[in-house]
């Protein structure tokens, strides 16, 4: 297995994770707001929520950084 595969593992692998972990967080909107009142509340992430939140920024980061490094890799080679 060579770093190239490797590399591709982990982007397909960080995508597929950072879909997940989107999808699993709470959406912002309620009821109210798909009919026109604002519904705006502001409240901190606590809990699961905040550590969720986390987890998709770290997953987003080694998402970039994969696709940054499959793309400079060739170049020094």
């Amino acid at each position: 297995m060579n770093f190239d595969s490797i590399l591709q593992i982990i982007t397909l692998g960080s995508a597929v994770l950072m879909i997940v972990s989107i999808l699993l967080q709470q959406r912002g909107a309620t009821l109210g707001a798909g009919f026109g009142s604002s519904g705006e509340l502001y409240t901190t992430r606590r809990g699961l929520d905040k550590n969720l939140f986390e987890v998709t920024i770290v997953l987003a980061v080694i998402f970039v950084l994969s696709i940054l490094t499959g793309l400079l890799i060739p170049a020094f080679s």
